[in-house]
C-alpha cells in the first residue's frame, strides 16, 4: 500500500500548527504520579489458602481407596388396574372433549315453577 499523497492529508488549522511547533515542556507542571496498589486482606489471604487447600486434597484423591457398592434402580411399573383406571379415566376425558352437540335433539323448556310478579309479592307485603 503506497502513502498517502500531500495534498490527500488532512489539513490543520493554522493556529492549531502554529501552538503545536511552539510547544516546549518547560510549561508543563511537575507532578509526582502515585501508584495504589491495594493489598489482599488477612481474610483474602485465608480464603485462597482453604480453597487451595480444597483443590489440593480433590485433586490427590485416590479412587481406589473406594469400596464397590451395587446400584439397584427401582422404577416399578404400574399394575394392569392402575393402567386400566387411567385408560378409563382418559376415554372418559377424551369423550367430553370431543363431543358432537349436532346430535343432540332440540328441546323447549316449560317452567312449571314460575316466580312470582311484582304485583303478588307487593300484597304479601301488605298481608
Amino acid at each position: 500500500m503506497a502513502a498517502p499523497a500531500l495534498k490527500d492529508l488532512p489539513k490543520v488549522a493554522v493556529d492549531l500548527k502554529s501552538q503545536l511547533e511552539g510547544f516546549t515542556t518547560d510549561k508543563l507542571k511537575n507532578t509526582d504520579t502515585q501508584e495504589k496498589i491495594i493489598l489482599p486482606t488477612a481474610e483474602d489471604v485465608a480464603t485462597e489458602k482453604s480453597q487451595k487447600n480444597l483443590f489440593n486434597t480433590i485433586e490427590g484423591f485416590d479412587s481406589t481407596k473406594l469400596k464397590h457398592a451395587e446400584t439397584q434402580e427401582k422404577n416399578p411399573l404400574p399394575d394392569k388396574d392402575a393402567i386400566e383406571q387411567e385408560k378409563t379415566k382418559n376415554n372418559f376425558i377424551n369423550g367430553i372433549e370431543n363431543f358432537d352437540s349436532t346430535k343432540l335433539k332440540h328441546t323447549e323448556t316449560c317452567e312449571k315453577n314460575p316466580l312470582p310478579t311484582k304485583e303478588i309479592i307487593e300484597e304479601e307485603k301488605k298481608a
